[in-house]
C-alpha cells in the first residue's frame, strides 16, 4: 500500500523564479509611463503636439497611478512599490491642492464683485440661459469669448443690456470676438490682438468702494495641432502681469489651458491666483460639454485674480449651444483706502 504522505504535498509549491521575475518586469513596465508623465508635469517638460494636449488629463492619470502601487504592494515587490509610491506622491502634490480650500487664509473685507465667464462658441450659446445666470447670480461683470455680431444681437434681445448696461464690445466672426459687460461704469481699454488673430476685450471697471479694476476677457489660441502650439505659447506669454501696487487685475475667460500646463503656470507666476484653486474647486471641469463624450472633462476656463483679491466661491454652469461651461466666481476686492 502507498502512503498518502508519499503522494500529497504538505504545502503549495513556491512560485518559480521565472514567474517572479516576469511579474517584477511587468510591474516596472506599468510604473514607467506614470513616472515619465509625472516627471513631465513636475518639471514642465510638455512640448508640442500631442504632449500639450495629453498633459491636460493629468488628474485622471494621477488617479490611475494608484493601480501599479496597489499591485506592487499586493505582490510584495519592495522596490517597485517604492518607485510607484514616489510617482503617486508627485502626482498628489500637483493635483490635490486644487481640491483643498485655502480658507485658513481668510477672506479680506471689501466690496464684493460677482463675475461670470462664458465662451459662446461663435455666438451660438443660449442667450436666455446666459441672461438667467446673470440675473439669478446677481452678476456684476460678464466676460464673453467667441463673441460675434449674432451673439451680441441675441444677448441684447434676451435682455442682457437691461441688467448689465455698460459694455466694451469687440464682436468678430468666428472665435476671436470678445466683450466685457458690467453693471458698474466701464472704460474701454481697447482690444488686445495677438499675432494668432485671437484677441481680448480690455476694460477698466469702477466698483464703488474698491480700488480701480482692470479686466480682460481672455482667449488665447488653442493648441489644437502642431502648427498652433507655438501661437498658444505666445498668446499665454502675452497675458499682462498683475500690478500689486496699482489697479486690481482680473483675467477671466477661456485660457485653453489647465493648471497642469507650464505655460499657464507662467501666467500665474506674474502675480495671479486661480480663483477655483483658492476655493478648493480647482478640479471642477469646464470643457468639453457637447457630443464629444469620449473626451474626459478638463478645466480650461478660469478666473485669475491678483493676490490682493479674496475668493468666496467658484461654481460652473452648463449652457446649451456651447461646449464650455460658464464659470461664476464671487470675489472680494481690496478697499479703495487699503
Amino acid at each position: 500500500m502507498v502512503s498518502t504522505e508519499d503522494t500529497l504535498p504538505l504545502t503549495a509549491p513556491a512560485a518559480t523564479p521565472r514567474r517572479r521575475r516576469w511579474l517584477t518586469v511587468l510591474l516596472w513596465l506599468l510604473i514607467a509611463p506614470f513616472a515619465v508623465w509625472a516627471a513631465a508635469r513636475v518639471l514642465g517638460l510638455e512640448r508640442g503636439f500631442p504632449t500639450v494636449q495629453l498633459i491636460a488629463f493629468t488628474p485622471y492619470v494621477a488617479l490611475a497611478s494608484l493601480a501599479p502601487l496597489a499591485l506592487a504592494l499586493l505582490t510584495k515587490r519592495v522596490w517597485p512599490a517604492v518607485a510607484a509610491a514616489v510617482v503617486t506622491v508627485a502626482f498628489a502634490a500637483c493635483v490635490l491642492p486644487r481640491w483643498i480650500s485655502d480658507s485658513d487664509a481668510g477672506v479680506p473685507e471689501g466690496p464684493t464683485l460677482r463675475v461670470l465667464s462664458v465662451n459662446m462658441l461663435m455666438g451660438r450659446a443660449d442667450p436666455d440661459r446666459i441672461v438667467s445666470l446673470v440675473r439669478d447670480g446677481a452678476v456684476d461683470l460678464l466676460a464673453v469669448q467667441e463673441y460675434t455680431d449674432e451673439g451680441r444681437a441675441a444677448l441684447r434681445k434676451a435682455g442682457l443690456d437691461e441688467t448689465l448696461a455698460n459694455v466694451v464690445s469687440y464682436p468678430r466672426p468666428g472665435v476671436s470676438g470678445s466683450a466685457v459687460y458690467s453693471r458698474f461704469p466701464l472704460t474701454d481699454k481697447g482690444y488686445r490682438r495677438f499675432t494668432s488673430d485671437f484677441g481680448q476685450a480690455r476694460a477698466g471697471v469702477t466698483v464703488p468702494g474698491a480700488l480701480e479694476v482692470y479686466v480682460e476677457s481672455v482667449h488665447p489660441c488653442a493648441p489644437s495641432d502642431r502648427q498652433r502650439n507655438s501661437c498658444w505659447v505666445a498668446d499665454l506669454a502675452a497675458q499682462p502681469a498683475a500690478t500689486p501696487a496699482g489697479p486690481v487685475n482680473l483675467l477671466i475667460g477661456d485660457f485653453n489651458a489647465t493648471l497642469d500646463h507650464e505655460a499657464f503656470r507662467q501666467v500665474l507666476a506674474k502675480g495671479y491666483h486661480d480663483a477655483a484653486d483658492v476655493a478648493g474647486a480647482g478640479l471642477t471641469t469646464s470643457w468639453p460639454y457637447d457630443d464629444r463624450w469620449f473626451i474626459p472633462g478638463v478645466t480650461l476656463d478660469h478666473v485669475l485674480t491678483d493676490e490682493r483679491v479674496g475668493v468666496r466661491k467658484v461654481v460652473v454652469h452648463r449652457i446649451a449651444g456651447t461646449d464650455h461651461k460658464a464659470v461664476f466666481a464671487e470675489l472680494v476686492l481690496p478697499k479703495a483706502d487699503a
